[in-house]
């Protein structure tokens, strides 16, 4: 599975500028006027997006959607301010730590449904486990440098929904999707 979404180099950069940017004015700070979005621009079109803000090169908050009902820009925008300031694992971020912070988009191909751990490549394709209102995401970035099967990979997205680790092999076992991402 190749990702069919390719972002150029132009557009990368307005989407780090709109998280940043999104950020600064989150906390009070004054920023320069929007970026112009190119006519015809990926930007505008709906997917799924996750913003990862990383200090000194260590993840520190992640948020985003597997669901996109808004353009990138504006899923970008949301998800920033989200990773840094409202993230419940970590403590906001604050306008005097904003220096020290990257933000890391991750724009995930569309899903597809799979039926065990065949073909998985961790480091290259992430994994989503779905059950009634329980789901878990694994992100290729998760398991790089990491010795996982494509089983490991499985078992964890269960793990992050919830779900009995091996359940990805049970009867009634959790919907599975692989899927790539474009990070910058």
């Amino acid at each position: 599975m190749a990702f069919r979404m390719r972002i150029s180099e132009e557009e990368r950069e307005i989407l780090r500028k709109v998280a940043r940017d999104a950020a600064a004015r989150a906390m009070g700070l004054r920023v320069a006027a929007p970026p112009e979005i190119p006519a015809g621009s990926l930007l505008s079109r709906p997917a799924p997006v996750f913003v990862t803000w990383r200090r000194d090169g260590r993840p520190r908050g992640r948020s985003g959607t597997v669901a996109p009902e808004a353009g990138l820009v504006s899923l970008v925008e949301r998800f920033a301010v989200e990773a840094l300031l409202h993230d419940p694992r970590v403590p906001p971020a604050t306008a005097k730590e904003l220096p020290r912070y990257v933000p890391e988009i991750s724009v995930l191909s569309p899903f597809e449904e799979i039926f065990g751990a065949e073909g998985l490549l961790p480091g290259t394709h992430g994994v989503i486990a779905e059950k009634g209102k329980r789901w878990g995401i694994v992100f290729p970035a998760d398991a790089k440098g990491l010795d996982w099967d494509g089983a490991r990979l499985l078992s964890q997205a269960c793990l992050r929904a919830g779900l009995p680790e091996e359940s990805w092999q049970a009867p009634g076992r959790p919907r599975l999707l692989r899927f790539t991402a474009e990070v910058f």
